[in-house]
């Protein structure tokens, strides 16, 4: 049995798509899967199940529909893709401490992408990079390093350039859930 995490997109934002994480838990061990956790109310999962992450998905996109008559997308990454999110940070050590210092606003975070966008959208982003919005794109990672946040972000509103389905965590979210997944090892 693998440890995996479920991040769904755009649910509990600002009144629309609403899931109460006592009820997605309950949905995800009626589904069958073993040692269900929820994190935040942004929609993140844990769980286990010896199932590949393209069934995963699936399997919970429709159960959500059907539960809660919402279509959304999940990511699904495993434990070790997770752990490999935070060993792959292309910041260095002294950007992510400047970033994390902000007390006034998140700065860093990370975009789970459905799959690998095009070489070709990847560029079509470079023109909303700046000094104060920076990017890295990794696989089905994009690291976004945003100085004066994501609400005041042009990069961070020109993601859906890279025409791939994705959702954005906080560095201090990833940090938590590799922690919590740690914990069930």
């Amino acid at each position: 049995m693998a440890i995996n995490v479920a991040f769904l997109r755009g649910i509990n934002v600002g009144g629309h798509n609403k899931i109460k994480m006592a009820e997605l838990k309950s949905m995800f061990q009626s589904m069958g899967f073993e040692r269900v956790q929820t994190y935040i109310q942004s929609g993140n999962v844990l769980f286990e199940s010896a199932d590949d992450a393209d069934s995963l998905r699936i399997r919970i996109e429709h159960e959500i529909e059907k539960v809660f008559t919402i279509t959304v997308t999940v990511m699904i990454r495993t434990s070790v893709e997770l752990a490999q999110i935070i060993e792959n940070c292309p910041f260095s050590e002294e950007v992510l401490k400047e970033a994390q210092a902000s007390k006034e606003v998140e700065t860093f975070y990370v975009s789970m992408l459905l799959e690998s966008p095009t070489q070709e959208r990847i560029e079509q982003l470079e023109a909303y990079a700046s000094e104060i919005d920076e990017y890295h794109v990794q696989g089905r990672e994009v690291y976004l390093l945003l100085s004066e946040g994501v609400r005041n972000s042009k990069l961070a509103n020109k993601l859906n350039k890279l025409d791939v389905p994705s959702t954005v965590r906080n560095w201090k979210t990833i940090n938590k859930l590799h922690g919590l997944v740690k914990s069930m090892e």
